[in-house]
């Protein structure tokens, strides 16, 4: 067994066989007849025969069912911040975690559609037990973090998925995304766990820390959905933390979240990259001689990104006066847009339930506080 093998996503030579061995499977011809409705079975499967790369099938398949999702579940996609990368250049993409699969997948749209290079992604093995979504993630080049390990192994996990993400960057010059922590963001509060950036420092070859953090060329990235499709989904496990008992997960959980951020309505959609962090990792390195500290302070700065250019919607601003009783942002929605979001309340929590209330509108009321802090405005 090669190095990385037992992490890594499919090498282009393997591409074709995986794809005709999943070709018959339900779920492949549920996702090719959503995407494409006026071809069929025969059509699709003939096709499939002539992809012989991740990008063949990336761009003439996979593209092509996320804008079917856009079109179906959406209002749309909005970006910013993509101009200023350059096309030949791999970078090293940490984003909010909002969506199992939407995340990565529309941030490679727009990587495509600005002709920058498309990401390999990280995602937890325990989303993938099925070898139906395990072979379509790794068609998407997928790279698996592995859950759930001892100590001593998750030691040796995380050094090897640091050498494949420098592999990635450095020899086969990919862009690489990870989320900024483990699990989606299930209270609104977008935090870098100082764990993911030590997981990439074990790769590190510079004599000082954040001379390794310039070269893999760090962009955090903003993603925001006016409508959270798996808001209600989370409030189990909001209510598990706020009764201080240990959350576990039902059976197919994993897959119902994974599903519904699919197909669940999202309305408006907008991702942010910023900036290559690069001169403030100076500052950093100036005023901290401590690796741990460095890491901190790096977290807060992916951080302070990620606050400064979430594209705050209607959603946020309403949820936020409800949650304070008053009428701060009422300049920033309509009253149709606040009754709506009523409804959205009324359908999807007990409003008896002060901690499920409070919960659910944390989720959305979250960014306008970050960001509010981050402004020294709050």
């Amino acid at each position: 067994m090669l190095k990385f093998d037992s992490i890594r996503h499919y090498h282009d030579h393997e591409v074709n066989e995986v794809l005709q061995n999943i070709s018959k499977h339900p779920m492949i011809k549920a996702l090719m007849g959503f995407t494409f409705p006026e071809k069929t079975e025969e059509q699709w499967s003939e096709e499939f025969k002539e992809v012989n790369s991740i990008q063949d099938f990336q761009k003439n398949f996979i593209y092509h069912s996320i804008q079917k999702v856009l079109e179906k579940s959406s209002e749309g996609l909005t970006t910013s911040g993509f101009e200023k990368l350059d096309k030949n250049t791999a970078y090293f993409f940490i984003s909010n975690h909002r969506d199992i699969i939407l995340d990565t997948s529309l941030l490679n749209v727009a990587l495509k559609d600005h002709g920058l290079i498309m990401t390999a992604s990280a995602i937890g093995d325990n989303l993938v037990q099925k070898s139906f979504l395990l072979a379509l993630a790794k068609l998407n080049r997928n790279f698996l973090v592995k859950r759930g390990l001892a100590p001593r192994e998750l030691l040796e996990s995380s050094k090897l998925m640091s050498e494949y993400i420098n592999h990635l960057l450095f020899e086969q010059n990919r862009s690489v995304w990870i989320a900024q922590r483990e699990g989606r963001t299930k209270d609104g509060n977008d935090t870098t766990n100082p764990g993911v950036l030590k997981m990439l420092a074990m790769a590190s070859d510079e004599a000082n820390l954040m001379d390794y953090f310039k070269k893999i060329k760090i962009v955090p990235v903003s993603i925001s959905y006016e409508y959270d499709p798996t808001d209600a989904l989370k409030i189990p496990q909001l209510l598990a933390k706020a009764k201080d008992e240990i959350y576990i997960k039902e059976k197919n959980e994993d897959f119902v979240n994974l599903l519904s951020g699919v197909i669940g309505q999202k309305k408006r959609i907008h991702i942010h990259v910023g900036d290559v962090l690069d001169k403030s990792l100076n500052e950093i390195q100036r005023g901290n001689c401590n690796n741990n500290k460095q890491i901190q302070a790096l977290a807060q700065l992916i951080d302070e990104s990620i606050y400064e250019h979430y594209h705050l919607w209607p959603t946020n601003y309403i949820a936020y006066d409800l949650m304070h009783g008053g009428n701060l942002f009422s300049n920033k929605y309509t009253e149709k847009e606040k009754q709506l979001f009523l409804r959205r309340l009324e359908l999807r929590v007990d409003k008896d339930n002060d901690i499920v209330f409070d919960g659910f509108l944390a989720m959305y009321a979250n960014p306008v506080i970050n960001k509010l802090k981050l402004n020294n405005e709050l």
